[in-house]
């Protein structure tokens, strides 16, 4: 184990505003301009399959987190899947195995071109919104990995390679990188990568990060925010800045079931939207059963519905995950250990995965959402003929999506807003 060279996985999402222009020496390329990748051979019911993969890690992820975290969760399964699909092409054996089943990886002649065409998908451009993503390698100077790993990393998933030297300037590269990560996400991700967790044995880091910042095509208005009563639980109830829409004239995808209200609050361009699962009563009644199946059962139930009053707590959080027990516990414990085998990145076995972080940010309000989040929940009021409300002054999930595709960008639950 001792002679083993580390392998580190960094992962960051969100983003919040635009990017400076600024390249520093030794950047892989303009952070806020990732390189194309190649799609050659993409085909969409190949898309389907890599989005469908994210999808499912998306829910058993949460599963996981929702084993350990009491409070707010926020994450980007698209981004985890990103960096952890770079690392897969460099693992072999037992190693690779687990990681397919963790990520529902399908076989290579799918994932690439697939990858490539959602990854482009996402950094197309729009004028209504930004959305961008971007992959990376920081490999120490004298260190070599194979020509041919590192050009499939490249031309699938856009990731370019950048030398530092993490013998000698050990802190120089963890500013470097962290600068990187900064400048893609407006200094909303800072600090990445810890003081003191790269040392002289560090060889590889890979990155990605993900940002979308987007305004409601309808916004709420301003004058109408109030201090509201949000119950946690029924006995723990918080004041918390409450946002109001009366939709006169607008209707939107909703679903009213037994067990919870489904809404779906698209941002302007209609290509994403976010959408909300505000229980009925207690969040645990739908977290247990939170699976791709179970949602696309809510997607089929909803309809364009008009609704009498949409009101959503103000919001805004980061968090920070440190993956190696949680991504173990889901089924890939050898990347991490010392009979990892990642041969298709150097022709030896002499790297492991020690360690793999994700870092994550949300702002919701009037206006709209940056980098991930926005959540309303509504009740039924019974002294009035039937209106339909919904009013999220409870716990609820929501996640941000690619509407056409279904391809889950963030996905996250607001326990408490004023956190």
């Amino acid at each position: 184990m001792n002679e083993k060279i580390l392998l580190i996985g960094l992962i960051t999402v969100l983003f919040a505003g635009v990017a400076t222009a600024t390249v520093l020496f030794l950047f892989p390329y303009q952070p806020d301009q990732s390189p194309p990748a190649d799609e050659t051979g993409s085909t969409q019911s190949g898309i389907q399959e890599v989005i469908n993969a994210n999808n499912k890690f998306a829910f058993d992820l949460y599963s996981e987190l929702n084993k350990s975290e009491n409070g707010n969760i926020f994450y980007s399964p698209y981004s985890i899947s990103t960096a952890l699909a770079m690392t897969y092409e460099g693992a072999k054996g037992q190693t690779a195995d687990e990681m397919k089943s963790v990520f529902y990886f399908p076989e290579s002649s799918i994932l690439r071109p697939n990858s490539a065409a959602v990854y482009n998908g996402i950094n197309e451009g729009a004028k209504d919104y930004e959305l961008r993503t971007g992959n990376a390698l920081w490999v120490q100077q004298d260190y070599l990995l194979l020509e041919d790993y590192t050009s499939r990393v490249e031309k699938y998933y856009g990731g370019k390679v950048a030398n530092v030297d993490f013998i000698q300037e050990t802190e120089k590269s963890r500013q470097t990188i962290n600068s990187f990560i900064e400048e893609q996400t407006n200094n909303k991700i800072e600090d990445l990568i810890p003081a003191g967790l790269l040392n002289s044995m560090t060889r590889l880091v890979l990155t990605n990060a993900i940002y979308f910042k987007g305004t409601w095509e309808w916004e709420f208005d301003k004058s109408n925010a109030r201090e509201e009563d949000f119950k946690i639980t029924p006995d723990n109830v918080v004041k918390t800045p409450m946002m109001f829409m009366n939709p006169e004239k607008t209707s939107f995808n909703y679903a009213d079931t037994e067990d919870l209200q489904i809404l779906e609050l698209p941002y302007k361009g209609d290509e994403i939207s976010m959408l909300i699962l505000l229980p009925t009563e207690n969040l645990n009644t739908i977290e247990s059963s939170l699976t791709v199946e179970k949602i696309n059962e809510y997607k089929a139930q909803m309809k364009e519905t008009k609704l009498d009053s949409i009101s959503l707590p103000k919001f805004e959080f980061d968090t920070k995950y440190f993956m190696t027990d949680t991504l173990g516990n889901l089924g890939m414990p050898t990347a991490f250990s010392g009979n990892a085998d990642f041969s298709g990145m150097t022709g030896g076995r002499d790297l492991f995965i020690s360690s793999v972080i994700h870092q994550a940010y949300v702002k919701v309000d009037e206006e709209g959402t940056e980098a991930a989040a926005a959540t309303t929940v509504g009740m039924l009021t019974s002294a009035m003929p039937q209106e339909k409300i919904f009013r999220a002054n409870h716990p609820f999930i929501f996640l941000i999506q690619e509407k056409e595709t279904g391809n889950i960008l963030f996905l996250g639950r607001v326990i408490n807003p004023t956190i």
